[in-house]
């Protein structure tokens, strides 16, 4: 069952075809999925006193509806320390096509992850876990189950990637919380197969993990075209 709330942002977003992420971030956190402390922001003075809030330093990301990939108009900036930085930033990003405002994180640090699903016509929601980051196309270490995931499905998916012992603690790094990162997997899973009547795809790229939570630093919501 969708909630209302979700519902309503699923609407709202199908102008654009996609939900951006200050949204984004809302529904996976419905779903009971850890995310960064966040805020948006529409003004400079928001965005300042948001920042202080949360704590330098902060990433800040570029909110628009023209804008799908952030990288590709050098909408992300992190390690901000100070207003002067954020200030420089908020400008920057006012010039980007269809500016609405900018959204202010948490900086988190760990293991990058890609956690995401897409809507199969045979098969339904599939979900999928890999290496994430910047580097998720070049080391294409990904593994695929269907919806929904139980506990033995999450470990197997986590077990099956090529970099898993990454995972788990290598040359004296700290292992990430497996417990966590299953966890996460399987009320991701749930939520893709709730929404599969809606959306094509969800990318939660990077997942943050470290041995204690997996937070979804980055997600995007692509809708179905004929979604009512």
């Amino acid at each position: 069952m969708v909630t209302n709330k979700t519902k309503d942002i699923l609407l709202s977003a199908n102008q654009w075809g996609w939900v951006m992420e200050p949204d984004a971030m809302q529904i996976l956190k419905i779903a009971g999925l850890d995310t960064p402390r966040l805020f948006f922001a529409t003004s400079i003075e928001e965005a300042l006193k948001n920042a202080r809030l949360i704590g330098y330093p902060v990433v800040a990301k570029i909110v628009s509806p023209e804008v799908v990939h952030k990288s590709d108009v050098h909408g992300v900036v992190t390690g901000i320390f100070d207003d002067v930085k954020l200030h420089e930033t908020f400008n920057l990003f006012s010039k980007i096509n269809g500016f609405q405002g900018i959204l202010i994180e948490e900086t988190l640090s760990g293991i990058e992850l890609i956690i995401g699903a897409k809507i199969d016509n045979q098969f339904g929601a599939m979900v999928l876990l890999g290496m994430g980051g910047t580097g998720v196309e070049i080391y294409r270490d990904t593994t695929l189950r269907m919806a929904p995931l139980k506990q033995n499905d999450a470990l197997s998916m986590i077990r099956s990637l090529k970099a898993h012992r990454l995972l788990e603690g290598y040359r004296g790094s700290d292992p990430i919380n497996i417990d966590k990162l299953s966890a996460a997997l399987i009320t991701f899973s749930r939520l893709a197969l709730k929404l599969e009547d809606h959306i094509e795809s969800i990318d939660c790229n990077p997942v943050m993990c470290t041995s204690q939570r997996c937070v979804v630093a980055d997600a995007r919501f692509i809708l179905k075209a004929t979604m009512a």
